[in-house]
C-alpha cells in the first residue's frame, strides 16, 4: 500500500522559545544527587526532541525547588547514550531500543561499549516515536525492498533514525551497500527530498512530523509501508519495535492508512541522580504534560510510562512515582 502525501502545512518545530531553554554558559557538571543544575541532551534542532525536551525542562525548573534544567541539542539517541556513561549530562532522551542496544553492548555500542552500562537507569517514557519512509512519488518506491540502488537519507549520523533504518533494511534482506547513503538532520532530509536530490529518507519523530509536512508543501510523496515478512523478521530480531498506524488524515492529503512500527523516546539518567529529584522529574513531567505546547505534549502519559523498558532498571525514585500512582508494568 502506498500512500500518497500531496499537500501539507509548514509545521512549527520551533514550539520552545527561549525562555524555555535555560543557559548552559558557565555552569558545570550539576550535583546529580542533590539536583541542583541539571543538563539533558536532547537532539537536532529540527526534530522533535529539542523543542519538546525544551518545554520539560523548563516545567522542570519551575516547580521543582532546587532543580534548574539546561538543554542542548545533539545528534540524538546514540550520542546521547555516550553522553550519559561519560559524565557530560545528567539527563538524556532516547530511543528505548538504542538505550538497549547501549546496556547490552549490542548493535552501535558492539565495538565501542559503554564504560558503565550498569549505572544507566530508565526515568520514563515521554511519547510514541513513529518510522516514518518518505518517498518521492516518481521514485518508483513502493516497498523497502524498493530501495534497493536508490538515495536514501537514513537520518544524522548516530540518531535512532540511522539505527532503524540499517535494522529494517537487514531486515529485507539488504545491507547499507546496496542503496546509497546521505546522513543529514532531519530540516535538510526535507529539503534533498524536495529538490530531488534524494529518492527517499527515514525518519523517527512524533505524529504528525513537520518535515514531513514541510515537504508535502512543494512535492508529491509517498509514505512507504513496513509490512510483511520483512516486519516479521525486524520484531523477531528487535522486539522494541511494535506496528503502528499512520491513520489517514494524519498528513493533509493523505487518503489511506500506512502500516509502520514504533519505539518509545524515553527518558534516562544514571544511579548518581539522587533518588527525591528522580521522584520529581517523572512526577511534574506527567501532572503538568497538559501545559506542553508542542503537539506531542498530549501523547505523553503515566499509563505507558514503563512500556518496553527492556534490560534497563528504572530509577528507584521513577519506580516509587509509579508504585504510587498504580501504574507500574512490563
Amino acid at each position: 500500500m502506498r500512500t500518497g502525501l500531496t499537500t501539507g502545512r509548514l509545521a512549527g518545530l520551533t514550539a520552545a522559545t527561549a525562555a524555555g531553554v535555560i543557559a548552559l554558559a558557565g555552569c558545570g557538571v550539576g550535583d546529580a544527587g542533590a539536583g541542583g543544575e541539571l543538563t539533558m541532551a536532547t537532539g537536532s534542532t529540527g526534530g522533535t526532541y529539542y523543542p519538546l525536551g525544551s518545554e520539560i525542562a523548563q516545567i522542570w525548573s519551575d516547580n521543582i525547588e532546587g532543580v534548574n534544567v539546561g538543554t542542548q541539542s545533539s545528534g540524538a539517541s546514540v550520542e546521547n547514550m555516550r553522553l550519559l556513561d561519560q559524565g557530560e549530562n545528567e539527563l538524556v532522551m532516547a530511543i528505548n531500543g538504542v538505550a538497549a542496544n547501549a546496556v547490552d553492548g549490542a548493535a552501535d555500542f558492539s565495538e565501542e561499549p559503554l564504560s558503565n552500562p550498569g549505572d544507566v537507569r530508565m526515568l520514563g517514557n515521554v511519547y510514541p516515536e513513529v518510522l516514518q519512509v518518505v518517498a518521492t512519488a516518481d521514485s518508483g518506491i513502493e516497498t523497502i525492498a524498493d530501495l534497493e540502488g536508490k538515495r536514501v537519507d537514513i537520518g544524522p549520523p548516530g540518531s535512532g533514525t540511522a539505527v532503524a533504518a540499517e535494522q529494517i533494511i537487514k531486515s529485507y534482506g539488504m545491507s547499507m551497500d546496496d542503496i546509497e547513503v546521505f546522513n543529514s538532520t532531519f530540516e535538510d532530509a526535507a529539503t534533498k527530498l524536495s529538490d530531488g536530490q534524494t529518492d527517499a529518507a527515514f525518519a523517527i519523530l512524533a505524529l504528525p512530523a513537520g518535515s514531513i509536512e514541510q515537504v508535502a508543501t512543494t512535492s508529491d510523496v509517498q509514505l512507504v509501508d513496513i509490512t510483511g515478512d520483512g516486519l516479521d523478521q525486524l520484531t523477531t530480531d528487535n522486539p522494541s519495535y511494535s506496528p503502528l498506524t499512520i491513520e489517514a488524515g494524519t498528513y493533509n492529503g493523505q487518503e489511506e492508512a500506512a502500516e509502520t512500527v514504533t519505539n518509545w523516546a524515553t527518558l534516562y539518567s544514571t544511579a548518581d541522580l539522587g533518588e527525591d529529584t528522580a521522584y520529581n522529574l517523572v512526577k511534574e513531567m506527567y501532572e503538568r504534560a497538559g501545559e506542553i505546547g508542542h503537539d506531542v505534549g498530549e501523547q505523553i502519559e503515566l499509563d505507558t510510562a514503563t512500556q518496553g523498558r527492556g534490560p534497563i532498571e528504572l530509577h528507584p525514585g521513577a519506580q516509587r512515582y509509579y508504585e504510587e500512582e498504580g501504574v507500574l508494568g512490563g
